[in-house]
């Protein structure tokens, strides 16, 4: 039986942590050898086999895996060459719970087994394979109880209002683990809530900010993006502004409590100035739903500024643009091309990408005063790019496609689409007539007859009136239409 049986190839690990009696010409490594090489030979009936590699770490620590002979056994375990790792016990292979989770990942990536001869300690069997999750059950519950431990020291240390550390906010040193204030630097503070609350804006503020050289917190670290001392942007003036450490607050799980430290400001002032960033808010959100932008996101002008949307309204009729970020304080690092006509470009854009390519193939689009560069998501490794003559209208030109003056005709598009319905309704039967389609919408078969005309506009009066650019209303459309669109174009004008 056991010549038909597969031959599995065992590795056989030994480590010891200290070189004490490793000069001894029987020492620990060899007695784990022993032991292990024993094992291998009792289940030599289910085709075990030792290979003649030593795999021996001498004085190497099991509190991490740089060890040689391990890194060996892990090659060779790469290559398909070992079958079952065979050690004396579990702690000589590493004494890491985490390790030993991440090596038993390595083993069942390449199918191999692990046992240790002294602790009934198999994974080439069921029960093995039991005790191994239970192990990592219990490294996983270790973990997370250490976690849990920390963060409840970190929470319970905030609602005192300690610093437990972190970025240290402008305005602030640390000194014994706790912040102290910085008076440079807080100067700088109270003049950036001053000037807030004065200007009324974030784009005249950027501006004023740049103009004195006000600049982010500088720190000493050796990764440059967290240097500090860059000029302000939204993002990061919002997020400032907001913060209430400012007030001699802590925060910690969405509350805030009486920190240690001293306050910077004073509440009517910090107060006054949420008020503030509350009111702009409401205004940028009723701006930017109304702007309905295609290019948003994918546009930039040709000094890598985005350009936003935004609009304008006069005589009633709006105006949509593109604009370029930098005009909100920077208008010195502006491109070539500050401000676009919406659908001016929109259209230029679908005109270029045609029937075969859609706005989610490309990635950007820049816009500079010569022409238009879409550039594609790249295919095969190679970029790929579309360029659009263009040269910008001089300042002060009509608008291309500017809205019409007329305003969309919500019954117009309704009863458009309702004729659409009801001719489908007739057409597949569902309704065998119009008083039957008329009774069931409970109005008169004299309204079903005069909408169904509707259904047999011309396309292009049909697309212009669900598009919201028809020259006409409703009330102008004549009761009877010819069925000729030449002629239907004719009586509608």
């Amino acid at each position: 039986m056991a010549n038909d049986a597969k031959v599995l190839r065992c590795a056989i690990y030994t480590r010891k942590s200290t070189e004490h009696g490793l000069e001894q010409e029987f020492n620990s490594l060899d007695a784990q050898r022993e032991a292990c090489e024993a094992y291998i030979k009792s289940q030599a009936f289910q085709g075990w086999k030792a290979l003649p590699q030593q795999y021996n770490d001498p004085a190497f620590s099991g509190g991490n895996l740089d060890r040689p002979a391990l890194k060996r056994l892990l090659a060779d375990i790469e290559a398909g060459k070992v079958d079952v790792i065979v050690v004396y016990k579990i702690d000589r292979l590493t004494r890491s719970l985490a390790d030993f989770a991440k090596l038993v990942d390595a083993f069942d990536a390449k199918s191999v087994s692990f046992v240790a001869v002294t602790q009934q300690f198999n994974t080439t069997t069921s029960m093995g394979r039991l005790t191994l999750n239970v192990l990592l059950s219990f490294a996983q519950f270790e973990r997370e109880l250490s976690a849990e431990r920390v963060r409840d020291k970190v929470a319970a240390s905030r609602r005192k209002g300690k610093w437990t550390g972190g970025t240290v906010p402008l305005g602030y040193a640390t000194k014994d683990k706790k912040l102290v204030i910085d008076k440079s630097e807080a100067e700088t503070v109270r003049t950036i809530f001053r000037l807030y609350l004065e200007l009324g804006s974030f784009s005249k503020l950027v501006a004023e900010l740049d103009r004195r050289k006000i600049v982010t917190k500088r720190r000493s670290t050796k990764v440059a993006k967290y240097q500090g001392g860059i000029p302000f942007t939204y993002g990061p003036l919002a997020y400032f502004l907001k913060n209430r450490i400012y007030i001699g607050e802590t925060h910690h799980g969405g509350k805030w409590f009486k920190g240690e430290h001293d306050a910077i400001l004073d509440p009517p002032t910090f107060e006054r100035v949420q008020e503030l960033l509350k009111s702009n808010t409401v205004k940028r959100k009723v701006k930017f739903s109304e702007s309905g932008a295609l290019l948003q996101s994918k546009l930039f002008d040709d000094k890598g500024n985005r350009m936003g949307p935004s609009f304008s309204s006069k005589n009633g009729v709006r105006y949509r643009f593109y604009v370029s970020t930098a005009l909100r304080g920077r208008s010195h690092a502006a491109g070539s091309v500050t401000r676009i006509s919406a659908p001016e470009i929109e259209g230029l854009v679908e005109t270029a990408l045609g029937e075969k390519l859609q706005l989610d193939q490309v990635e950007t689009i820049t816009v500079s005063s010569n022409r238009i560069r879409l550039a594609l998501n790249p295919m095969g490794g190679k970029q790929r790019s579309i360029d659009i003559p263009w040269t910008p209208k001089p300042k002060g030109s009509t608008e291309v496609n500017t809205p019409p003056t007329i305003k969309i005709d919500e019954k117009l598009i309704k009863s458009i689409v309702r004729s659409h319905v009801w001719l489908a309704e007739l057409s597949s039967e569902r309704q065998p007539t119009i008083e039957a389609l008329a009774a069931e919408a409970n109005l008169h078969p004299k309204v079903i007859r005069q909408e169904l005309r509707l259904a047999f506009l011309p396309p292009d009066l049909t697309k212009a009136a669900l598009e919201g650019e028809a020259t006409i209303e409703l009330k102008q459309i004549p009761k009877t239409l010819p069925l000729s669109w030449h002629e239907q174009h004719r009586s509608i004008g």
